[in-house]
């Protein structure tokens, strides 16, 4: 089959690489430009772009596909359909009808639950037992299109790194079992009941809050491992903890109880196991305390 792919981040490799390991011909690439990055702030290319290059893969990086020349560019490779998988631009809806069979998209949740940016760290917050991925097909908004199949994964105890990578494989294996046969999977219409939309991450989410309970707090930890990381404050530093238990402990809202950094929620209490100051590399607990102590008795925000 003739595939334009369009993807950014890690998440969308594993799909161009299970379209390739098929057998499909990919005729073209779409990433976002190069970025931004590291200490000296040079341009980077996409995780797929670079993907794309070391395969010998046309790439295309146009800012938007909104001009007359970008789409005329899409429309002259003449593909059977368009994979997606977190390419983060919007699709012009002359854009979506393109491609002779549309464009299919690797959605990291269980639609119509968790439409938009976030729907893997959203899952996580909310306490969702399960979620997966949807192959659907794209239409104006904002993923409401039909569904054509779905795979559930638990969320158990995984961080939002470990579960992102893992539905990003199993939407590239359903991705592949789609276009191996197509006339298997007929489009469904979502569900009307259970809509949810996972809004995208901001910063300040981020910052700890004690006051909702050692479960949420530990939800929190878990949405936004390894990235932004959520944190709380020491003497104006920002501490990163990045793996944590709950303890049945009660304990003043944000009060240190032990020496071990044991925090006090109300009802219960978190205990802080893998942590992250800033400036610095993630560590073990127990490490960062042997040459950095936060007193019993004070509160943290």
């Amino acid at each position: 089959m003739k595939i334009i792919f369009m993807g950014t981040p890690d998440f969308a490799l594993p799909t161009l690489n299970a379209l390739v390991k098929a057998g499909h011909d990919i005729l073209a690439v779409y990433s976002q430009p190069p970025r931004p990055a590291g200490r000296g702030k040079a341009p980077r290319p996409s995780p797929v772009e670079q993907r794309a290059r070391a395969l010998h893969i046309e790439v295309r990086t146009p800012e938007s596909l909104k001009s007359a020349e970008v789409q005329k560019a899409f429309s002259a490779l003449n593909a059977d359909v368009a994979v997606v998988a977190a390419y983060g631009l919007i699709l012009p809806a002359n854009i979506l009808a393109m491609p002779k069979m549309g464009c299919l998209n690797v959605h990291g949740s269980l639609l119509p639950r968790w439409r938009g940016a976030a729907p893997v760290q959203r899952a996580i917050l909310a306490g969702d037992e399960e979620t997966g991925v949807t192959i659907m097909r794209m239409e104006r908004g904002l993923d409401t299109g039909p569904m054509l199949k779905i795979g559930k994964t638990p969320t158990a105890d995984k961080n939002a790194a470990i579960l992102s990578d893992e539905i990003a494989e199993l939407g590239a294996k359903l991705m592949v079992e789609v276009l191996n046969a197509p006339s298997d999977y007929p489009p469904q219409p979502q569900p009307e009941e259970g809509i949810t939309y996972a809004a995208k991450i901001e910063k300040a989410e981020a910052l700890l809050d004690f006051s909702k309970g050692a479960v949420q707090a530990e939800r929190q930890i878990r949405a936004f491992a390894p990235k932004p990381g959520a944190f709380f404050l020491y003497k104006e530093e920002r501490i990163r903890i990045l793996e944590a238990q709950i303890s049945p402990q009660a304990g003043a809202i944000g009060k240190v109880l032990n020496d071990s950094l044991l925090i006090g929620c109300g009802t219960d209490s978190l205990q802080p196991v893998v942590v992250q100051r800033a400036g610095r590399n993630q560590m073990k607990l127990a490490d960062m305390l042997r040459g950095f102590t936060i007193d019993v008795g004070t509160t943290l925000s």
